[in-house]
């Protein structure tokens, strides 16, 4: 079945706090702030905003941001589960909201202190007594405690059935790391790095070097969704979800489905990919430009054949013939992803992609946008969106 949510909904404002390893405000504080400048962006006030969507994961309820914004009464509050997996999930929720009129104008957001705070990089660890964690116990005695080590296990399969090598790897990263360095938002602006420096860096889990992984940071991001008829209104020009899905497929775990009939493989992702085509009539050949959830460099190969872009295997291929690059095929990660310039579970990465569509990217592609593409988190249940032009 097919959802009847396609271009009913719109992104209209967007917001982001500085990007940092130590904010020295609270995630509450990131929170308020990030949505407030996205209001601000739209033109809109705090007291306009009746809905707000966020990640299971995020430590600010609904009604603290509310009451520190001074915003009026709220229809719809919802939250999305399994961290990066989350991101587009917000907007799919908040397009639903709109869409069915649950709602008029949804916040989306997420802010932490993912550095200064809790890092994720410390992995699991102390007892194990929840249905959610339990599954965790399979893969501990074995050492894999970690994000990295998740999806190392599945990034080596991937590399054995696939013929994928390093190099792979460090286009990806090396890439993305180009556009953070012409960005000031991005942490890393004006920081490369070389193929020396990529190949001497620490090795985090076979095969991960530490330039394939995401940083550790803090900071806030947040989109602002109306309907159609209202963002035509409105400040900036608005921004269309022409299709969004969510997926979470048969044996699925969070982070670690290493049990299913083959790990090499993402099938979330490929279903999420076929519902969200599906909803607004579009495929790959329509997309002008990408930002995909990039949380270890060798899952952004893993979902450009999910969603069309090549065939399973030629992922490697495809970004050493420079296809991600700003002349490429699929201009992707323009903001410097979450690898160079922020992790915010992806939220910042929306931001990005209503850039790439308005023609505002500090990086942007010199043919024209029409159609962007923003994925979430991979390893877990997942889905992306796929962001247009309104005319």
């Amino acid at each position: 079945m097919v959802a009847n949510i396609a271009n009913k909904a719109a992104i209209v404002g967007i917001g982001s706090t500085e990007f940092s390893k130590n904010s020295g405000r609270s995630e509450l504080s990131l929170a308020a702030e990030a949505v407030k400048a996205a209001l601000n962006d739209a033109g809109l006030k705090p007291s306009d905003v009746d809905g707000m969507v966020t990640f299971t994961m995020d430590q600010n309820e609904e009604v603290d941001v509310a009451r520190a914004l001074g915003c009026g009464d709220l229809s719809f509050f919802s939250r999305v589960p399994y961290g990066g997996g989350a991101a587009t999930g917000t907007l799919m929720q908040a397009a639903m909201a709109v869409a069915t009129g649950m709602a008029e104008v949804v916040v989306c957001y997420r802010a932490l202190n993912g550095r200064s705070g809790h890092r994720y990089s410390d992995g699991v660890s102390g007892s194990l007594i929840t249905g959610s964690a339990i599954h965790y116990g399979w893969y501990m005695p074995f050492g894999l405690l970690t994000p990295t080590s998740w999806v190392a296990m599945f990034t080596q399969r991937y590399m054995h059935l696939t013929g994928c090598t390093q190099e792979a790897l460090f286009e990806v990263a090396h890439a993305t790391r180009e556009y953070a360095v012409k960005n000031p938002a991005a942490f890393f602006y004006q920081q490369p790095f070389t193929r020396e420096e990529y190949d001497n860096a620490r090795r985090i889990c076979e095969p991960l070097r530490l330039f394939d992984c995401c940083q550790e940071s803090d900071g806030g991001s947040a989109v602002i969704i109306t309907t159609p008829e209202r963002a035509r209104d409105l400040k900036q020009p608005g921004v269309l979800i022409n299709g969004t899905a969510q997926c979470s497929p048969k044996d699925q775990e969070e982070m670690t489905s290493f049990y299913r009939p083959e790990i090499g493989r993402i099938p979330e992702m490929d279903i999420a990919a076929k519902h969200a085509y599906a909803q607004c009539g579009l495929s790959a050949k329509d997309i002008d430009a990408a930002v995909i959830y990039d949380a270890f460099s060798s899952i952004v190969l893993m979902q450009l054949e999910s969603w069309g872009f090549c065939e399973f295997g030629e992922a490697a291929d495809f970004v050493l013939a420079g296809n991600l690059r700003p002349d490429g095929r699929l201009p992707t990660n323009t903001h410097g992803g979450q690898l160079s310039e922020a992790y915010i579970h992806g939220m910042n990465g929306i931001v990005e992609a209503v850039r790439l569509v308005r023609g505002t990217s500090v990086n942007q592609p010199k043919k024209n946008v029409n159609h962007a593409l923003v994925t979430s988190g991979v390893g877990v249940p997942t889905g992306g969106a796929i962001l247009g032009r309104m005319n």
